[in-house]
């Protein structure tokens, strides 16, 4: 199997996007990955390969990105949590696989995270990640929410709350997006199982 390739359970992918050697870089995907490189991430990796072919969005992205994870209104556990299901939902596997230890270590439960892998609504949610399950997921099924579960969400999280939560979902559903096309790999975790493709 050559470096560009990589498996996850019984399936196997060739990576479309892999790393670009740094030889081969313009100066604006060098700038970029650099500016990276300096930041929080530490590094150009997951949907950052193969964004790296469009430095200025790269470079833009990851700025929302950074806001998203380190600063955003929402509590920890509520953004992973969110993270999970729009992960989930597009069986992503990088995502999946580097935020299920950060979930874990935020407190959302084994059952938790071994429901949402099996596709099923997880029993035993705190109020808060109640909340946050049925916007995210009546957002990814519906394209929308009601009233009711819009009333809820902003009686939880304000309305900051709720424009951050929509935020995490489009900006992982963008980056989930980028990956599942250029065939990311995920990061070695044997502590984290793959997820199944739907329809499961």
């Amino acid at each position: 199997m050559s470096e560009s390739e990589w498996v996850v359970g019984q399936l196997a992918f060739q990576q479309r996007m892999p790393p670009l050697p740094a030889g081969k870089m313009t100066d604006a995907q060098r700038k970029a990955a650099d500016e990276m490189i300096a930041g929080p991430r530490k590094g150009v990796k997951g949907p950052f390969v193969p964004l790296l072919r469009c430095p200025e969005l790269m470079d833009r992205l990851q700025k929302v990105g950074e806001y998203l994870r380190f600063q955003s209104s929402l509590d920890q556990r509520i953004s992973e949590f969110v993270i999970l299901v729009v992960s989930r939902a597009w069986t992503q596997h990088f995502e999946w696989f580097v935020h299920v230890p950060l979930g874990r270590k935020a407190g959302i439960s084994e059952d938790t995270i071994a429901a949402l892998a099996d596709g099923r609504r997880p029993s035993g949610m705190s109020e808060d990640e109640e909340l946050a399950y049925d916007f995210c997921d009546e957002l990814l099924r519906n394209k929308g929410v009601s009233e009711t579960t819009y009333r809820r969400a902003v009686m939880r999280f304000g309305e900051n709350g709720v424009i951050d939560m929509l935020g995490v979902a489009g900006y992982f559903t963008t980056v989930s997006m980028i990956m599942n096309v250029a065939h990311s790999p995920p990061p070695a975790d044997e502590s984290v199982a793959p997820l199944v493709p739907y329809p499961l």
